[in-house]
């Protein structure tokens, strides 16, 4: 796998939030009460996510109409 396609596997959290419409301090309140998506901690403490694991947590909330 190329190192730019890796990269891209894994959102930062603002990419996230942006994505999902949310502030930061929304994410953490869900990080909290174990509500948010699965994240990776680097060394330096930064979050990624995996865009897999995105797209899993938000299929899990889909309503069925």
């Amino acid at each position: 796998m190329k190192t730019a396609e890796r990269t891209r596997d894994k959102l930062t959290l603002a990419e996230v939030c942006a994505e999902l419409g949310i502030t930061r301090s929304t994410f953490y309140d869900w990080r909290a009460k174990r509500k948010a998506p699965r994240c990776i901690t680097l060394p330096n403490g930064s979050l990624r996510i995996r865009r897999t694991e995105l797209d899993r947590w938000l299929t899990a909330r889909e309503d069925a109409a």
